[in-house]
């Protein structure tokens, strides 16, 4: 450690990043693997049901028949690669990414925008939210954020009420991560779709964030960075309030401003 003119050697703990592999598979098929993503070990089942769901891969959350680590006869369980095993079909063919995602991962594969749009239902909930219940959230995700007090090296997606209180908090390596990990709690607790809910990210939402918040069905999304251009485009287009630059009373609204009651 440097600090000012003096170092030291001193112990630092960092943040865990494993790749794990998601497979899929529908009855009478064989598993599959539709994808690998680099994440923090943790709420593995929730990301990997989380993901099927967020990016269509399985249609609805009581699709979902059992997840589980895989086995291969009398070896270990292998931690790094869950399978999720559905109760209808899967074409997996139309969904299997032939690469490794990471925390960066933009449009993951996806050759168009309208390919996402056809796969997202526009989001109508007409929830409305206090601009003082956005403006204490954010704070309330940092103080459930215990990795990133440890290492300082994660994101979090935090699942908010509109009256600011806190249902769930998940943090990983990679900012969708987090999101498909909240998706995934909310699945297998049969809290889908979650149209009553304010969802606060740690870091700047991007076009991913606001696509799986949409197949969610998650009207507000809030952010204490800046959303980008797409991000906006999309939640526009796809019916997803966008929040960002939440910090302190202050904060900016991109898109469907109705769902924000100020001076409330």
């Amino acid at each position: 450690m440097v600090d000012g003119l003096q170092s030291r050697e001193q112990p630092d703990r960092l943040v865990t990043e494993e790749p794990m592999e998601i497979r899929v598979q529908g009855p009478g098929q064989a598993a599959a693997p539709v994808t690998v993503t680099m994440r923090t070990p943790g709420h593995d089942f929730e990301l990997a049901v989380g993901f099927c769901i967020s990016e269509h891969v399985v249609e609805r959350s009581e699709d979902v028949a059992s997840v589980a680590y895989c086995l291969r006869g009398d070896a270990p369980q292998e931690y790094n690669v869950v399978t999720v095993t559905t109760r209808t079909p899967v074409d997996l063919e139309a969904h299997r990414r032939n690469f490794v995602s990471n925390a960066s991962c933009g449009l993951c594969g996806k050759t168009t925008l309208d390919q996402v749009e056809a796969a997202c239902p526009v989001v109508t909930s007409g929830l409305r939210v206090p601009a003082s219940a956005l403006t204490a959230m954010p704070a309330a995700l940092r103080s459930g954020q215990a990795v990133f007090d440890a290492t300082g090296g994660v994101h979090a997606s935090g699942c908010f009420t509109p009256g600011a209180d806190l249902r769930v908090v998940r943090e990983d390596v990679g900012r969708h991560n987090a999101i498909d990990k909240v998706i995934g709690w909310a699945a297998l607790a049969g809290a889908l779709p979650l149209s009553d809910t304010v969802c606060i990210v740690s870091g700047r939402v991007s076009f991913e964030i606001v696509q799986k918040a949409a197949m969610a069905g998650i009207p507000v999304v809030g952010a204490v960075s800046a959303p980008s251009s797409l991000a906006v485009q999309t939640a526009d287009r796809l019916g997803v309030t966008v929040v960002g630059f939440l910090r302190g009373e202050r904060f900016n609204v991109y898109s469907h401003t109705e769902r924000v009651e100020v001076g409330a």
